[in-house]
């Protein structure tokens, strides 16, 4: 497709070549932030992450971002080996290294670190923890509404890799854009083991059905904060908001749909599988939405 969109798409941003970033305790320039071959994230994707966006000298939600972090690395039993203050502290510091005032946008990662040996068992990660944050200067260019396919590639049960978890590990997800591709969309919708609409391959879905707004049950996607937050914003507006199981038929004759996300917030669906979702542009719904959540990250 020529006119390919991505749910990340931004702005350049000629900042970016000179950015500086912090690994492990060091703000560094781009080019001498380096982590090892031997790293378990490179190695075997063993790590779990945070993106965080900077809006008017302030990063949105942080104190959620560190809690699914904290209980991230509880869950896949990962020693950070630094405090909620501390992390918050690097955030900050690199922010002001950089000069970033709003429009940023912060992937916080943490690996089980580097390997004595290239194989599996965790007890190989025996240096401590590799944390690095990228910060770049980011404003979202997204052209036009997403193109949504739906893909077979699903988002599986929690004793297979619990899709709660924001793991490095992330090739399921990569599969089903790599499908939507090749099937002409820009990014997948992914349903769940019996069949639902859940989510895309990396945001958190939602259609709009005569004034009412519905996203997936919240059993098989990542627990969005970006998600959250407009579940929330629509109970207190007023707006009918429901979590529940609906299929493809339902999705096909909605009346709008969007994407949300830390990075682009709330992002309008175009199209689904070729059939065009309402009149093909944002929704009345989503952009009163958009306008809300905008006042919630400024209050």
């Amino acid at each position: 497709m020529t006119d390919h969109v991505t749910t990340h798409q931004a702005e350049e941003d000629a900042r970016n070549e000179t950015i500086r970033l912090w690994l492990n305790g060091r703000i560094l320039p781009r080019a001498e932030a380096l982590v090892s071959v031997y790293d378990s994230g490179f190695m075997l994707g063993d790590g779990v992450w945070e993106g965080i966006r900077l809006y008017d000298g302030r990063w949105a939600f942080l104190d959620e971002h560190l809690d699914r972090l904290f209980e991230a690395a509880l869950a896949i039993d990962l020693d950070i080996g630094m405090d909620r203050a501390a992390l918050r502290q690097a955030i900050l510091d690199t922010a002001a290294a950089n000069g970033m005032t709003t429009d940023a946008h912060a992937r916080l990662m943490v690996t089980r670190g580097v390997k004595t040996r290239p194989f599996q068992h965790p007890s190989l990660s025996r240096q401590g923890p590799t944390v690095a944050i990228i910060m770049e200067h980011s404003k979202p260019k997204i052209p036009r509404p997403i193109r949504l396919a739906t893909v077979p590639h699903i988002r599986g049960l929690p004793m297979s890799q619990d899709p709660k978890l924001n793991s490095h590990s992330k090739l399921n997800c990569i599969l089903a854009c790599i499908a939507a591709e090749k099937a002409g969309a820009d990014e997948a919708l992914m349903l769940d083991v019996h069949g639902f609409v859940n989510t895309t391959n990396a945001c958190n879905f939602f259609i709009v059905r005569k004034g009412e707004v519905w996203t997936s049950t919240g059993d098989y996607c990542m627990n969005g904060i970006t998600r959250g937050k407009v579940i929330r914003i629509c109970r207190e507006a007023g707006i009918p908001v429901f979590e529940k199981n609906f299929s493809l038929v339902e999705t096909y004759s909605a009346d709008e749909a969007f994407l949300t996300g830390t990075f682009g917030a709330q992002t309008p669906v175009g199209s689904i599988d070729g059939r065009r979702i309402g009149t093909g542009e944002m929704g009345p719904l989503t952009e009163r939405l958009r306008g809300l959540y905008k006042a919630l990250v400024a209050a």
